[in-house]
């Protein structure tokens, strides 16, 4: 009686094994087919065609086209690709290749191995996208410039069905030679976690690190950058409904005529931002680069298009603001030799009720504003560079010496900037 048992038990075994690549290797097709047109319909400028879905058992075989459109110049690039697709009893593999090799015939972009770009699936919505990049050396034939890089790895983690991700990325080195410049990026490293909120905003945190950037040509001294970091960070409130939102670039240290000058960090910052009218002045300006990006229309229906838009563009900003919010630099640092260069500005619109929202005639009207900004005069009188920039600030006033410092300090109120006292009516752009 155990016996049979165990040859039933078995045999179901080996008959789920069996029939389970065959029901993953449908819900892959299928997860694809969703893929591709979300990616289509979520953005204007990647879109994904798929020529053929060849699916079978245990793999299938996938060949498409991914067609990257300029926003800048209007220009289509068109990739053709083919994707080896193996199955799984709980996810698939996918390998990417192009259709027509990593490199064009007979060059050796690659001396020691091929690129890899592979796609694993789990059935239940989780994936994970990872390019794996061999070292790489790439030859200017007309301008003598040569990229070399130690290859390196960028892997995308997905989960929720789409509505979380963690990105990695470390690259030990990147060099770029030419004539005129050498350029040497040492160990880029990042790492960023995204979820997503509503329409196309995502919150989370993020850095990209660099050790060192460092220029130098025959012409030009040598300049190190050591200990680039760029760090970012969202969050909304527990209804989901503003935003708050940062981003820091700081710099250890810059190199150059034997001396050493550092730290540097400038901080960015929007507080209380009304999430539903960011992303309807996102919307927006996704359509403004695609309108500027199209040809062929008559100018009539350009010209309506372009009206349309910016009665968006108008609502949108109104939107913004009427919902309250603050923008600004909170914090510039800036080492020198001749001392610190410090700064701050904020921008900010207070909340309106419905009533004043409805007899809003100007968003610039609400606008109030502060800003502090300090620098050594030293750096004025020991570089006719900075001199040449800063003179006509110190002729109308907007930069007042104090002692040792240049100082600029102001404040936005009624439509008025008053900077050092004196007063510049602003005009009502928006």
């Amino acid at each position: 009686m155990n016996l049979k048992r165990w040859t039933i038990a078995g045999t179901a075994i080996l008959v789920v094994a069996g029939v389970a690549p065959w029901g993953v290797g449908y819900l892959t097709e299928q997860h694809w087919l969703n893929a591709t047109e979300e990616v289509n319909n979520a953005q204007p400028f990647l879109r994904m065609e798929t020529d053929r879905y060849r699916r079978g058992v245990m793999s299938s075989e996938v060949s498409g086209t991914a067609t990257f459109l300029d926003p800048a110049t209007g220009e289509s690039n068109r990739i053709d690709f083919e994707v080896q697709v193996s199955h799984g009893i709980t996810g698939s593999h996918l390998n990417f290749r192009p259709t027509e090799g990593w490199q064009p015939e007979g060059a050796g972009w690659f001396p020691n191995d091929e690129p890899k770009l592979t796609l694993e699936t789990r059935v239940w919505g989780s994936a994970t996208l990872e390019l794996q990049a061999p070292a790489i050396e790439i030859s200017e034939p007309h301008g003598g410039g040569v990229l070399r890089s130690s290859g390196g790895l960028a892997r995308i983690d997905i989960g929720r069905l789409g509505e979380k991700a963690d990105m990695l990325m470390v690259w030990p080195a990147v060099v770029l030679s030419g004539p005129e410049m050498n350029v040497t990026i040492e160990n880029v490293h990042m790492e960023q976690s995204l979820a997503w909120l509503s329409g196309d905003i995502w919150t989370g945190a993020g850095a990209v690190t660099i050790d060192a950037l460092t220029m130098q040509g025959p012409q030009v001294p040598p300049v190190a950058f050591n200990g680039i970091a760029l760090s970012s960070h969202s969050e909304a409130d527990r209804k989901g409904e503003r935003l708050d939102s940062s981003i820091a670039l700081a710099l250890d240290s810059v190199v150059f005529d034997d001396g050493t000058f550092g730290p540097h960090r400038i901080e960015f910052a929007v507080d209380g931002l009304d999430v539903a009218s960011w992303n309807e002045f996102s919307s927006v300006m996704t359509d403004m680069q695609l309108m500027a990006a199209q040809a062929g229309q008559s100018p009539q229906a350009a010209f309506e298009q372009q009206m349309a838009l910016m009665q968006r563009f108008n609502d949108s900003v109104r939107g913004l603001a009427a919902a309250g919010f603050s923008a600004g630099i909170r914090e510039l640092s800036l080492d020198t030799p001749e001392g610190a260069v410090q700064g701050s500005l904020d921008l900010s619109h207070p909340e309106l009720s419905e009533s004043e929202r409805a007899n809003m005639l100007m968003v610039m009207q609400g606008l109030t504003g502060a800003l502090d900004f300090r620098m050594p005069l030293a750096l004025a009188e020991n570089y006719p560079a900075v001199r040449m920039q800063v003179a006509p600030l110190i002729k109308q006033g907007l930069l007042v010496d104090a002692g040792d410092q240049l100082v600029m300090t102001g404040r936005l109120q009624d439509l008025v900037l008053d900077i050092n006292g004196i007063e510049i009516p602003m005009p009502p752009l928006l």
